[in-house]
């Protein structure tokens, strides 16, 4: 947990797991039924969202069954199907801000239980600290006697009043969870502090990108100017305020410069002032909310990609740039220095001179020629993080994970009031009764076998599976006939 060089703790062939790097061939051949359940998947669309999606479609392609739950996203509700049998749930649960949902620990529980009967899980994976539905599923999925598993993808801090509670409730949720993922080491650090966690049940597994979808074209560029481009959800967080200080200065000294901004936010009108004030509105573009598969056309028109997070666990974004052949200039903040080796990011402090800076030392070295190529940068990109690899990882943690017990209520109830405090731990304690005797009542009202087993879509037993494998088995084969 201490100080690591910048450029080197994502080495692939290095796993930063708290594992054992060699299973067994018994453990490679245990196909799991896993639940991912947060409040943040498509149509919303994020890095938490398509962390789900694509580590999903990995598990799903080593043999895993893997179903989602999350709320319902205005008509899209009830069950829905995606790439190669993926099974969304779209629960008609409330949303309560900024897309999590309320939480009362008890409305959940009937249909949580009813996905996690009907689909005979196994591991209930949760993600996002931010989301309420996550935090919901780990309760009751300990309290159906279920493996779990929770990836934290944000860091926290630990003054402000909505720190603190939700630190509480992080350590609440996670001091019976199985098994804690992180997505980098500084990230692993926060967890295990704000929680309170044995920091051998946290390991550290890092995003991904496709890099078949962030490929560069350098044809797509205007090079008789020189394009910044920023792509970030136009909040506080992500340094909007630090973006609109440096618009208006290096416009001032560079008149072939201009910015190429997509997102949307609380802070658009932030950048829209800036642009009318210093009537930069043939130099600065604001795209508002772009689709996924439109990133990788807005990202190829650019030069340098800007990031400017005041706080960030990993940061897809900066990935995503270089994958496409851009220079990145970003705060050095949270796991950011973890994330890209020192020749394709040139890091600086969160404030507007330092990024300015940092800007400029980029933009004279494009003026003279002295930087890689796109394909070259891209090339040094693609194979550092891939989300076969973040499969296999987590593969590795199921494992672990399925052969651990699951406490019992009594052991629950011990660790509630040992870990989390004389009054948090009682009042959950409480909580963690009442649910039990919720699911007692449910099960005497609707018992488990009355239930509908549902058809697999994904895993060894698919019908999609065997569709395939009967298709496959009619086919003659060339080398025979």
């Amino acid at each position: 947990m201490g100080n690591r060089r910048r450029g080197h703790t994502h080495a692939p062939k290095t796993p930063p797991l708290s594992l054992d790097t060699h299973s067994s061939d018994h453990e490679q051949d245990v196909k799991h039924r896993i639940c991912m359940v947060s409040d943040f998947f498509y149509p919303n669309m994020g890095g938490v969202e398509s962390h789900i999606y694509q580590l999903s479609q990995c598990l799903i392609e080593k043999g895993h069954k893997v179903v989602i739950a999350t709320h319902a996203y205005g008509d899209r509700r009830g069950i829905r199907y995606l790439t190669n049998g993926l099974k969304v749930y779209y629960l008609p649960l409330q949303v309560m801000y900024n897309q999590s949902t309320a939480t009362t620990c008890f409305h959940s529980l009937p249909l949580l239980r009813c996905v996690f009967v009907r689909e005979r899980i196994t591991i209930v994976h949760a993600h996002s600290s931010f989301s309420a539905m996550a935090h919901d599923a780990l309760f009751h999925a300990k309290t159906m006697g279920l493996n779990t598993v929770f990836t934290d993808h944000s860091l926290f801090g630990f003054a402000d009043l909505s720190s603190v509670l939700t630190n509480k409730l992080l350590t609440v949720s996670l001091c019976d969870t199985n098994h804690i993922v992180c997505v980098s080491y500084t990230s692993k650090e926060n967890t295990v502090l704000r929680a309170t966690l044995d920091p051998e049940i946290v390991s550290v597994i890092p995003n991904a990108v496709d890099p078949t979808d962030f490929t560069p074209d350098p044809s797509r560029r205007d090079n008789s100017k020189i394009t910044i481009v920023v792509i970030s959800r136009l909040v506080y967080r992500k340094g909007i305020d630090l973006l609109s200080g440096i618009i208006p200065e290096l416009c001032g000294k560079h008149p072939d410069l201009c910015f190429l901004i997509g997102g949307e936010g609380p802070k658009r009108i932030v950048l829209e002032e800036v642009r009318e004030k210093y009537q930069l509105h043939d130099r600065v573009r604001l795209l508002g909310a772009l689709d996924h598969k439109d990133v990788r056309d807005v990202l190829v028109q650019g030069h340098v990609f800007l990031n400017t997070s005041l706080t960030e666990a990993f940061c897809m974004a900066i990935v995503e740039g270089a994958s496409c052949g851009l220079h990145v200039v970003s705060t050095r903040v949270g796991g950011i220095p973890e994330v890209l080796p020192d020749e394709l990011v040139t890091l600086c402090e969160p404030s507007v001179q330092s990024l300015c800076d940092g800007l400029e030392t980029v933009i004279a070295r494009i003026r003279t020629g002295n930087v890689a190529s796109p394909a070259t940068i891209h090339r040094k990109v693609r194979t550092l993080y891939t989300w076969r690899n973040v499969a296999e990882r987590t593969e590795k943690v199921y494992n672990r994970v399925c052969r651990e017990p699951v406490l019992p209520l009594s052991d629950r109830l011990h660790r509630l009031r040992s870990h989390c405090g004389a009054v948090a731990g009682s009042i959950f304690s409480f909580v963690a009764v009442i649910t039990f005797l919720f699911l007692l009542f449910l099960q005497w009202l609707r018992p488990d076998h009355l239930i509908d087993v549902a058809v697999d879509s994904s895993g060894p037993h698919s019908r999609l599976g065997q569709h395939v494998s009967k298709k496959t088995s009619k086919t003659p084969n060339p080398a025979v006939s």
